[in-house]
């Protein structure tokens, strides 16, 4: 090869590598990517006439050659373990609840009555009652339940059915539902009890539905009979209350209260309508600082808030609620600073509070009341209103009364049915009495007649297990050396019996325990007062809202209610509150 030829070969070899260089640099992702197969192509260049340059190799080889890396770390080794552990727990919540709703579904078959059991009566589907039926054994007695109504209602969440949050019939539980689930099959009488007899034994009662038939009245006889009726709305005695105001007790109730603020909003966006009339309609009076009487106030004015502002902004800024308690603070049982926080938060939701006033007087448009002043002066006001809620007071009712005038005892109580440490009513055998009817010495919580309830199905299941045993102790005795060569087996049959006997456990007499205290009062906050170990837990807010409704979703008693009430609040907060008018 001549010279010249060798010349073109050696400069052709760095002009090829510069190009190489130069298309790198235009695309170094890709030669990056592809860095294996450029390694893989480099003899490629020893097929070139004329040596590499040494510079250029040591820079092919350092681009071409990823640098090591180090062995990759868990680093989110716990964020990996607790995704795991949150789709298990979702798995497991999911056949739970699926689970439930099959039990529900499909119930187990039930026992017949036994013509030789005990005739437990039970009268009222509240929290004593229905607690009671949850844990009672009902293979060990027959069992009736009389009630007016045949579902129980999950009272706490009444507040939240009065402005559309939860739908009525997703804190309804039918009766039925619940006996039907039980080993022992129960009997339901949707009818009013109208007397006791106590000396024969009979409950007098009739059918108040509005479709009747040719039996309208009957008698049913018991052998033990649990008196949970509950009590009815206190007016004490102020005129105009019962024709003009709405309770908050019932279904009912809720639904009544719930027609009248959209009866209020319209005709208060009426054409025309006067300013005096517009003030007089939006402003909406609680009477009852209590629990119920708070959550009211709070989800009457998240509703307005949340809501009435945007579908009817016109008369929107002339919304007021005015809460009246009789006592010097409102939620009387919670503690101080609870007591403060909640009278704060309605100062900034402009709820208006009005403490040591009683009202004396209510007409169909005003309420007249005397609020007693901190120098102990008393003074009159007259709070005009289009809707007032009557949430105070409990009153004994007419069958309670005439159950009392029968029993000598009772003739001293005046708020309901006196009862001993094992909740027996004073002067009667056989008839118990739980709830608000019964007057055992602490608050008419639902909290109360639900703990009575669980207490009567200790007692009554462990009083069947006692007589069954007793029973048959007593049929073996009878039958020893009446036989030969009986008489060992029948001893050791009597001492197991005897021995199984011992190992019931008395039920000692009922004490509540209180779990404590939780009220929402709107704005999405709510106030705990929690029993922990032997003091209390005081606790408001935001966090303590979502504890509140986490609570109450424990509470309801059927896996039914849960998913409802749950649908509810979700529905209610993705679309709003329902504004029609039923």
């Amino acid at each position: 090869m001549s010279s010249s030829s060798r010349a073109l070969a050696q400069l052709a070899v760095p002009r090829s590598g510069a190009a190489l260089l130069q298309s790198s640099q235009v695309g170094p992702r890709l030669f990056i990517q592809s860095s294996r197969k450029t390694v893989a192509a480099r003899p490629a260049f020893g097929s070139l006439q004329g040596p590499v340059p040494r510079q250029f190799r040591r820079g092919c080889a350092d681009q071409a050659t990823p640098a090591p890396q180090p062995p990759k770390k868990c680093r989110f080794r716990t964020l990996r373990w607790a995704w795991r552990l949150g789709y298990l727990s979702a798995i497991a919540g999911v056949a739970y609840i699926g689970y439930g709703i099959y039990e529900d579904r499909h119930p187990e078959p039930q026992s017949e009555p036994d013509p030789t059991k005990k005739t437990l009566v039970i009268l009222g589907t509240g929290w004593g009652s229905v607690s009671l039926l949850k844990r009672l054994d009902t293979e060990n007695y027959n069992v009736i339940v009389i009630s007016p109504r045949n579902y129980f209602l999950f009272t706490p969440l009444l507040p939240s059915c009065t402005t559309g949050t939860i739908e009525h019939r997703s804190i309804m539980e039918p009766i039925r539902t619940i006996l039907r689930s039980k080993k022992g099959s129960a009997r339901f009488y949707e009818a009013e009890a109208s007397s006791i007899d106590p000396d024969r034994k009979v409950v007098r009662i009739f059918d108040n539905s509005e479709i009747k038939g040719d039996m309208t009245e009957t008698e049913v006889p018991y052998d033990m009979l649990v008196v949970g009726v509950g009590a009815e709305n206190a007016t004490f005695g102020i005129p105009g209350v019962r024709e003009h105001s709405c309770f908050l007790k019932e279904i009912g109730d809720a639904q009544r209260i719930r027609k009248r603020i959209m009866d209020c909003v319209e005709t208060a966006a009426f054409k025309d309508q006067s300013p005096e009339e517009i003030e007089r309609l939006m402003h909406m009076v609680v009477v009852g600082g209590g629990p119920t009487g708070v959550e009211f106030a709070g989800e009457l004015q998240d509703f307005f808030e949340e809501d009435i502002k945007k579908l009817v902004p016109e008369i929107s800024d002339r919304f007021r609620v005015t809460l009246i308690e009789a006592l010097p603070n409102v939620l009387p049982s919670f503690s101080k600073q609870l007591i403060e926080y909640t009278e704060s938060t309605f100062k900034e939701e402009k709820i208006n509070i009005h403490t040591k006033t009683m009202v004396k007087k209510v007409t169909d448009k005003t309420v007249e009341a005397v609020a007693t002043r901190p120098d102990g002066t008393q003074e009159t006001i007259v709070f005009p209103y289009g809707l007032l809620v009557w949430a105070t007071g409990n009153a004994v009712r007419p069958v309670v009364q005439d159950l009392m005038s029968r029993i000598p005892a009772q003739k001293n109580s005046r708020r309901g049915l006196a009862v001993n440490e094992y909740l027996v009513v004073q002067g009667a055998r056989d008839i118990w009495a739980v709830g608000d009817c019964a007057v055992a010495g602490y608050a008419p919580t639902a909290q109360v007649a639900s703990q009575e309830g669980n207490f009567l199905a200790r007692l009554f299941n462990n009083m069947a297990r006692t007589e069954a045993l007793e029973s048959k102790i007593t049929e073996l005795s009878g039958s020893l050396n009446l036989q030969p060569g009986n008489t060992a087996e029948i001893s050791r049959e009597i001492e197991e019996y005897e021995r199984q006997l011992r190992r019931i456990k008395d039920v000692k007499p009922f004490h509540y325990s209180h779990q404590g205290s939780l009220a929402y009062i709107g704005s999405e906050k709510a106030v705990a007062d929690v029993t922990w170990f032997n003091g209390n837990v005081a606790a408001a807010g935001g966090l303590t809202y979502l504890f509140w409704r986490s609570a109450y979703i424990s509470m309801c008693f059927s896996t039914r209610n849960r998913l409802l009430v749950i649908n509810d609040w979700l529905k209610s907060k993705l679309f709003g509150r329902d504004l029609s008018r039923e």
